[in-house]
């Protein structure tokens, strides 16, 4: 144990360091691991860190250095990625099996990333094992800086919702059937913040089930933050009587309009203003449905209550409807009415608009079309393009930092070829500083979502039917959302627009589980020709895998960082305490009054 005086000097150092060094560091300390719960009514394993589900909230503010020391408490191996982050030049946090080696069952691994440049709302899930279907996702909420101003006023309460659709059924069993070629089926409900459904329908939903209450004033208005953290079901959000005024999407500031539901596609993020200004005669319906599916999956859909403190009695009657907006036309639309506010500040000073990507000369173009599973080489597998993603036992990360040959190939087709499909571990040649377009086509029968680490992309254009040269003429290339996560339709396509400069090896991926899961995923590859010493190098406390297992060493202690220490943070207060003691009794001895 230190002496008073070495930790008296240490935490003076460490106040100086977190006060005139610059950008603040947090630090958390996370057990990842199974719990009993029975959000349906029927007992299973859940994920939960420190023993919640869902997982705690990261809070930061733009600019700030986040600590996560993670340890894996499963029996299988475990990965946290961190949905919508950009990890500027630090795709070694990422936390995908391309850029990091499993945390193996027992050990613990520490993350430490910047959100540089960044405002807004996301989650992070755990991206191996299908371990997402059993839980294991929190919110991660990134504050304005406060030099610049929000395009809004200060809401009353800021509220997280996690939406997802949700099986009985264990992930292990859930992966076996992904494996087996069977359809992962009508879910067997959807959880609001972990919890299953109200009892709004004595013939759905049994007796002794646990739902979301969520708590407001009369008058007031919350800030709520909605993430879809499910697998594979899109999901319609809504509020019996409320408006929802849209605000902000994965990072980015929209043009506020009032809706009265919003469809939220799998691993998409909203934050909505909503007032509290009706009379309270009854509490109100919040309510996650599935969308495009017929009357079997009645029994799937998710209700909390919104109660007023002077709410006169329980929500009861029919849930609100979607009579004649319950058709892919009316979602589209709702998808293409999503603008960037470009007057407004974001993680910077200057409006968002100020980055003119319309008039930026596309360099790259990828028409990347999907499949639904088919059998390649005797197992079920998805493709982009005709290639299933195989994931190397050495990530792909690593075979680049110790330039390892025949790990992976960059040569991804810039569309569909004319061969069959393959399994192969082929990546997109990023160039660096260029600007890609992305024309994702839907050949599946369900709406897919797709996700692209270390970058937020320009939403361009979506309709139904092929994509073709012609299309181009519809983009919309002035307010177009900057978003990490954009839904495709069944027989349609959505276009989107990435400036390149973030160098690393960045997952693009479906993220409906089970597509991500057999295949549809692949890796850009972004190297910056010029040495760039920006760029974060290997992490001391690296898991080394696959090839290069020899350099492992056993771990048997947290890894600690140079740049901050978890004592710090614990440490500032009593600090101030023990500072403000000295003072009271150097000024008592010379008889001032504090």
């Amino acid at each position: 144990m230190p002496s008073l005086s070495s930790w008296f000097f240490t935490t003076l150092l460490c106040f100086l360091d977190v006060t005139f060094a610059g950008d603040p560091y947090v630090f958390y300390d996370w057990t990842v691991s199974y719990a009993s719960a029975s959000p349906l009514g029927v007992k299973q394993k859940v994920i939960g860190i420190n023993g919640q589900f869902p997982g705690p909230t990261l809070n930061v503010t733009t600019n700030w250095n986040v600590v996560v020391n993670v340890k894996n408490s499963l029996d299988e191996p475990l990965l946290l990625t961190w949905n919508g982050i950009q990890h500027r030049k630090n795709s070694w946090q990422d936390g995908v099996s391309g850029t990091n080696c499993p945390i193996p069952a027992g050990w613990n691994w520490t993350y430490e990333f910047q959100v540089k440049d960044q405002i807004g709302s996301f989650f992070y899930f755990p991206s191996l094992n299908f371990h997402k279907a059993a839980g294991g996702y929190g919110g991660i909420i990134i504050n304005n800086r406060p030099v610049i101003p929000v395009p809004f006023g200060l809401p009353d309460g800021d509220i997280t919702i996690f939406l997802s659709d949700w099986y009985t059924r264990s992930h292990k069993d859930l992966r076996k059937d992904v494996e087996n070629g069977v359809d992962l089926g009508v879910p067997d409900g959807v959880l609001i913040n972990g919890l299953g459904p109200y009892r709004y329908d004595d013939n759905l939903v049994p007796n002794g089930i646990s739902y979301q209450i969520i708590n407001v004033e009369p008058g007031k208005t919350y800030r709520l933050r909605v993430h879809n953290v499910g697998i594979s079901t899109s999901l319609n959000f809504r509020i019996q009587n409320h408006n929802l005024l849209l605000v902000e999407t994965e990072g980015s500031y929209t043009v506020q309009q009032n809706y009265t539901n919003m469809d939220i596609h799998v691993g998409q993020s909203y934050s909505f203003l909503v007032t509290m200004d009706q009379n309270a005669s009854t509490d109100y319906y919040i309510v996650a449905s599935p969308r495009f599916v017929n009357s079997s999956w009645a029994r799937a859909t998710g209700v909390a209550i919104l109660h007023y403190s002077n709410s006169l009695g329980p929500a009861s009657g029919p849930l609100p409807s979607l009579l004649g907006e319950d058709d892919p036309s009316f979602s589209i639309n709702q998808a293409r009415s999503i603008r960037w506010n470009v007057s407004a500040g974001a993680a910077r000073p200057n409006p968002q608009g100020s980055f003119k990507y319309g008039d930026i000369t596309v360099t790259d173009v990828y028409v990347i079309l999907n499949r639904p599973p088919e059998l390649i080489n005797g197992k079920w597998r998805t493709t982009l393009n005709g290639i299933s993603y195989i994931p190397p036992s050495t990530p792909l990360k690593l075979a680049q930092q110790f330039k390892i040959l025949g790990v992976y190939k960059i040569d991804f087709p810039n569309r569909l070829m004319n061969r069959p499909p393959k399994v192969d571990t082929s990546l997109i040649n990023g160039t660096y500083k260029g600007f890609m377009e992305i024309i994702f086509q839907n050949n599946d029968t369900t709406v897919q979502t797709y996700h692209l680490d270390g970058y937020a992309f320009f939403v361009v254009g979506m309709d139904f039917g092929v994509w073709t040269e012609n299309s181009r003429s519809t983009y919309n290339k002035w307010d177009g959302v900057a978003r990490s996560t954009t839904q495709v339709f069944p027989g349609a396509w959505t276009a989107i627009l990435v400036s390149v400069d973030n160098a690393g090896i960045w997952n693009l991926r479906a993220e409906n589980l089970n597509s991500w899961y057999l295949g549809q995923e692949v890796y850009v590859h972004v190297v910056n020709p010029e040495k760039d010493s920006n760029e974060n190098t290997l992490p001391d406390n690296t898991i080394f895998c696959g090839l290069l297992s020899s350099l492992q060493k056993d771990q048997s202690h947290k890894f600690q960082f140079s740049g901050g220490s978890p004592f710090c943070s614990n440490s500032i207060i009593v600090f101030f305490m023990l500072f403000l003691a000295l003072l009271e009794s150097l000024f008592g001895k010379w008889g001032v009054q504090l």
